[in-house]
């Protein structure tokens, strides 16, 4: 759920029919084919925090649907990603998912060929070199990396635009005031969803689920209780524009402070924030495809997600706390609150899932609480129409 109501706009919603995107969006193998050239292969895309990789010569190695991409930080400190394939037969260079190197060069476990760990060839073992050979023609296949606040992305185009910052949704909420290049993981969850990458992104962006999905979420953000994300979600927002009670302005309920179990915090509260961001209760932002991530007063989540095939999704999701607030925080009854929320939702996304192979279903409709819906099936549409041709070197 993404609260994302703007002051300037007197209402929210859809006033006239909009299908959805057809069924075999969500399951045909040419569908998920098109999704990985147009979007996931071009996207920037948040694979880890810096502090996974925080020491020289560590490296994790994340999975995009078919490509596997290293992310290794060098001897002089710099962070640097490329594909896991070595460029003499194509083997796999790394088999482990993290660790740190035991020394400055990376060499292939089936001919031994070696990498700088700028990704330069140095060292061929063969007694002796084809003619025109020339080791600075067969570099490893370098991938382009970015930083945001302390998270790594990458992106597997050639020649990507912009950076992470600018893959940010533009109804976004601002998280500067929260301290997240020096948060720290407290606890980390990982679950296959048998669902469409997409099914989880609409699911998350409306609320109409939220009364029968969510229950205790419902009862602790009220206004998802009516089936709003936000105050101009609903047509008569007008009425009750000067009310401030939950149900009407999106906030936690009367004596909520955080999401948690009890809806208290259970640590301390971040200095930095404004007196709206306190009491607002859940601020978020989104980088398409791949993340979103919550700034709560007293911690902040991340949900991280990966297609693993068309009816398949890994989600990551991490809660971050302040380093001295680990030993002062409940996180029990923070991570058991988060969890329950999550788990409602990937259960849901798979029951939309299994529905979508009727042969009578042909589209469904928005109703004019999912205009973000629209919004991100648009987006999804201008990402395909802007892929002309297939990518040459794209995986199938």
């Amino acid at each position: 759920m993404q609260p994302n109501a703007s002051e300037r706009d007197p209402y929210n919603g859809l006033t006239s029919l909009h299908p959805t995107l057809p069924p075999a969006a969500y399951w045909d193998a040419e569908a998920y084919r098109r999704d990985l050239d147009a979007i996931w292969y071009r996207s920037w895309l948040m694979v880890c925090r810096e502090s996974d990789i925080a020491e020289p010569l560590a490296f994790r190695t994340v999975r995009i649907a078919s490509q596997e991409i290293v992310v290794l930080r060098d001897e002089t400190g710099a962070l640097r990603a490329f594909h896991n394939t070595c460029r003499h037969r194509g083997s796999q260079l790394f088999q482990e998912s993290a660790g740190r190197l035991k020394a400055r060069l990376l060499t292939c476990p089936y001919h031994a060929w070696s990498y700088s760990l700028r990704g330069d060839l140095v060292r061929v073992p063969s007694k002796s070199l084809p003619e025109g050979f020339d080791k600075a023609d067969y570099p490893l296949y370098r991938v382009a990396l970015s930083l945001w606040r302390g998270f790594v992305f990458i992106n597997l185009a050639e020649e990507p635009e912009d950076s992470a910052e600018s893959s940010f949704d533009r109804g976004s909420g601002d998280l500067s005031n929260w301290p997240l290049e020096t948060l720290v993981t407290g606890h980390r969850l990982t679950k296959v969803m048998n669902c469409n990458w997409k099914i989880f992104w609409e699911n998350f962006n409306e609320c109409l689920h939220c009364p029968g999905v969510h229950k205790d979420l419902s009862r602790l953000v009220p206004i998802y209780g009516r089936g709003l994300m936000a105050r101009h979600d609903d047509p008569e927002w007008a009425r009750h524009a000067d009310n401030d009670a939950p149900e009407f302005s999106g906030r936690l309920r009367v004596g909520a402070e955080t999401w948690s179990k009890d809806g208290h915090v259970h640590g301390p509260v971040f200095p930095g924030l404004t007196p709206a961001e306190r009491a607002a209760g859940q601020t978020y932002a989104t980088s398409l495809p791949s993340m979103f991530i919550v700034g709560h007063v007293d911690y902040m989540r991340t949900v991280r997600l990966a297609p693993l095939g068309p009816e398949q999704t890994e989600l990551t999701a991490e809660w971050l706390f302040a380093p001295d607030a680990l030993g002062k925080t409940d996180i029990d009854n923070i991570v058991a609150f988060g969890t329950q929320v999550l788990e409602e939702d990937a259960a849901i996304c798979e029951v939309n899932q299994k529905g979508l192979r009727s042969m009578r279903h042909e589209a469904g409709v928005l109703m004019p609480e999912e205009y973000d819906l629209r919004r991100f099936h648009d987006w999804v549409r201008e990402r395909h129409a802007a892929l002309k041709t297939p990518s040459a070197d794209s995986a199938r």
